[in-house]
């Protein structure tokens, strides 16, 4: 009788479950028709572009275990490379988009190859981090080509998007950009996703547990590592170049250690080695500093102090404690 009982809760749980799923898609697809205020679409918008980069970091740091502050290099070189070539070559932005997050997805191979090999998680740090204030300082430098911190201005946006001659997809409107950041960061998801389950990233979860046991197990840690920095720069250079192509203009700040520091937060925040946490963890620290933008001078000190206070009573996340937290519900209740 009681296992019954709980059967009928688990069934009726999961059909709530589903409703809730679909009602949380429709809302997400139909936002931008329902909230007009293109402040608040521009900020839905924004939560795309980090919410792509941040699970950019997650896969290194989530599924791999390495800690790199240079991640912003990567989102710098994507945007210049791709702002670059449409301005001086003409190339339409939506090919440029993938060229800018090649270019990035290269520059993690040839900085990664060398430095991938050293375990101390200290070495990569620092040496991404130089490498991401080499970058920094090159984009200030190369007036000619980047008009240094004058900043890059003249960007294309993307091209409408026209079918029989109809335009299905108007970039002079936000709506348009908001769907091609929904579609990026839910491809972004669904690539995380598959890895996750893939031979590659049980190859992962093995090298972040234990180097040791990986290579006992005959996986090749370098090269797996490699693997996986090479796809985080590439996804790290996509939203590179999404957002020079929404924002229309660059400034080398982009590749500052103030961008790595907001990449960090989002995902410990949002939850490590999770799909969703860092998208949640995007969303919270953009509203976040927008909200205190009323406080003026003392804004970053109540924003910093507000992060460390979120991650000291939430270590793993919020999507994980939160997670715990109905597990623990459920489990008085049945």
């Amino acid at each position: 009788m009681l296992n019954r009982i709980r059967n009928r809760i688990y069934t009726l749980t999961r059909n709530k479950q589903n409703i809730t799923k679909l009602a949380i898609a429709i809302l997400i697809l139909i936002f931008p028709m329902a909230v007009r205020d293109t402040y608040i679409q521009h900020l839905a918008i924004l939560g795309f572009i980090y919410g792509t980069l941040a699970m950019s970091w997650n896969l290194i740091f989530g599924y791999i275990g390495m800690f790199s502050l240079g991640h912003q290099a990567f989102y710098a070189i994507g945007a210049y490379t791709s702002a670059l070539i449409a301005i001086r070559m003409g190339v339409t932005p939506w090919l440029t988009l993938f060229i800018g997050a090649g270019t990035a997805a290269l520059t993690g191979l040839l900085i990664g190859f060398p430095c991938l090999r050293l375990r101390a998680t200290a070495y990569l740090a620092i040496t991404t981090l130089a490498f991401a204030e080499i970058v920094k300082i090159a984009l200030s430098n190369l007036v000619e080509i980047t008009r240094g911190e004058l900043g890059l201005w003249g960007i294309p946006p993307l091209p409408n998007i026209s079918i029989a001659g109809v335009t299905i997809a108007d970039f002079k409107a936000r709506e348009a950009y908001y769907y091609a950041g929904l579609i990026m960061i839910v491809g972004v998801s669904l690539l995380m996703m598959k890895l996750k389950r893939s031979k590659i990233g049980l190859a992962f979860t093995t090298i972040r547990d234990s180097e040791d046991a990986a290579e006992a197990l005959g996986v090749n840690p370098a090269k797996y590592k490699l693997i996986g920095f090479t796809i985080s720069a590439f996804i790290a250079g996509l939203a590179g170049s999404f957002y020079a192509h929404y924002i229309l203009l660059l400034a080398p700040q982009i590749a500052s250690i103030v961008t790595s520091i907001d990449i960090v937060a989002m995902t410990l925040l949002g939850g490590a080695g999770t799909i969703l946490g860092p998208i949640i963890g995007s969303y919270l620290i953009i509203f976040i500093s927008e909200y205190l933008r009323a406080y003026g001078a003392m804004r970053l000190l109540i924003y910093g102090a507000a992060i460390v206070v979120l991650i000291i009573f939430m270590p793993r996340g919020i999507i994980i404690t939160s997670g715990r937290l109905v597990q623990k519900l459920w489990n008085r209740v049945t």
